[in-house]
């Protein structure tokens, strides 16, 4: 069998570096020339710069920051080279981090994930931004260009059962949050369950470990963990190991609509901007008319140390939201086996809906998505500003608003260009009605407060004013 790492070194100045090439595993084994020059081309236009931060970031899995700069800081010499031979592609890779290789050689789930970030870049580039087939400015062609993401992904099997759990939750969560995030994938991997998370550490790492051995008790060999990311916070999120199918999509907006389509059933585990972002969108998308008979299981669960943080979310949810928003969710507390149970039970509802309407079970293309919840939103001091935050607005409008503020929050805490922003104009001013403002003021100082922000949350400067 051939060596998959040729050519490595250790740098005689470091032990925490190697010099290698690395032949693709899994996925785009051959490039075109064109695609070749792509990547290679370090200017405007060109893929380089988006490749070493995405490939980087899948080399420093397990890292113990979600500062993006700072990764970027510390392998700052780390570059990319691309060898184009009749055999297909070779990735040459200097400076690239130790932790990703054993004895010399890298460790194949990383080296399967390395090429999945080339397959998803170089395939949303040209077939879905320049090859003019896809219109990205109506909701249908979103939806459509998701889809043929997911699919080259390879992530759309057939025959399909309604068997994919999303778990959403935080990197930045407590030792005992994270622990009943694994007892709670054990559950699902029990019954024989797989698992879709956000792919990074924490709330995304905990239900996969679980999982793995539930599914190792069941005998179960092809468990599916799989991540869906995207660029602006990848660096920041590092997939984690167990991740077996990653996939990278374009933007936020997009990888939330292939949660929800791919995903049959939601648990939601304690978080902090970035997860509430997300019960938002859900939240939004299932209060849709169109959506209002569709079945989408969804819990929010943790240990009792995150009672409250459920508790706030909750009430958030009610007073901005409805009483119909809240009854499209349950609260679990301290209960694994529990949330495992009622979302089988869910996913038995999903699996007789869409047999009875004729439904796909790898894609769920009935669900109605309004275009205000994928079209992208660039965090901006001006964007931030003009955001509709007031009573009156109508329910569907204001979850959609809501979660641009919480995704601009994200974003100002872990990418790279928005924190620079930041630095340079002060940090984003979000206006609205007072009513709305003193809940939004309420929710995020919570979230401070119990360090749910970044990591270092000792030392977490807010990189947002609410004006109440």
């Amino acid at each position: 069998m051939a060596h998959p790492v040729t050519s490595t070194s250790i740098r005689p100045d470091s032990d925490e570096t190697i010099d290698t090439e690395v032949w693709p595993e899994g996925s785009l084994e051959v490039l075109s020339q064109v695609e070749v020059d792509q990547l290679r081309n370090q200017g405007e236009g060109g893929l380089y710069q988006l490749l070493r931060r995405c490939i980087l970031a899948v080399l420093n899995s397990g890292g113990n920051t979600d500062d993006a700069r700072a990764v970027l800081e510390k392998h700052r010499d780390f570059s990319l080279g691309f060898i184009q031979q009749d055999r297909g592609l070779k990735i040459s890779l200097k400076g690239a981090p130790s932790s990703a290789f054993v004895d010399g050689v890298m460790i194949r789930g990383i080296r399967e994930q390395l090429f999945a970030v080339l397959r998803d870049i170089v395939f949303t580039n040209n077939e879905i931004r320049e090859s003019g087939r896809f219109d990205l400015l109506t909701s249908e062609n979103i939806t459509n260009a998701v889809f043929h993401i997911l699919r080259n992904a390879r992530l759309l099997e057939t025959p399909a059962t309604p068997n994919l759990v999303v778990c959403w939750g935080g990197h930045a969560i407590s030792r005992e949050e994270y622990d009943y995030t694994k007892k709670v994938g054990y559950e699902l991997g029990l019954r024989q369950l797989n698992v879709c998370t956000g792919c990074g550490p924490g709330a995304m790492k905990g239900p996969m470990k679980g999982a793995t051995i539930g599914h190792s008790k069941q005998r179960i060999r092809t468990g599916r963990y799989v991540g869906i990311t995207e660029p602006g916070i990848i660096a920041a999120e590092s997939p984690n190991p167990i991740v077996n199918s990653l996939i990278i999509m374009p933007d936020m907006e997009k990888r939330l609509e292939a949660f929800v389509r791919v995903g049959h059933g939601i648990v939601v585990f304690p978080g902090g901007v970035g997860t509430a972002e997300e019960i938002l969108y859900l939240l939004g998308v299932l209060l849709h008319p169109e959506n209002s008979d569709l079945p989408m299981p969804l819990i929010m669960s943790g240990p009792p140390e995150s009672e409250a943080y459920f508790r706030q979310i909750d009430t958030f949810v009610g007073a901005t939201l409805g009483p119909t928003a809240q009854s499209r969710y349950r609260i679990i507390i301290d209960d694994p086996q529990e949330v495992a149970r009622q979302i089988l039970s869910g996913l038995e509802q999903v699996y007789e809906f869409r047999k009875r309407h004729g439904d796909a079970f790898y894609f769920n293309w009935r669900l109605k998505i309004d275009h205000d919840f994928q079209k992208p939103f660039v965090a901006s001091h001006e964007a931030m500003r003009q955001l509709n935050l007031n009573e009156g607005t109508p329910v569907h409008q204001l979850a959609a608003n809501l979660r641009r503020v919480f995704s601009g929050i994200v974003s100002g805490n872990v990418r790279e260009d928005t924190m620079a922003r930041i630095e340079r104009h002060g940090p984003f001013e979000i206006i609205g009605s007072e009513k709305v403002m003193n809940l939004l003021d309420e929710l995020l100082s919570a979230f401070v407060a119990d360090g749910r922000m970044k990591l270092a949350s000792q030392d977490y400067v807010p990189c947002y004013r609410v004006a109440v």
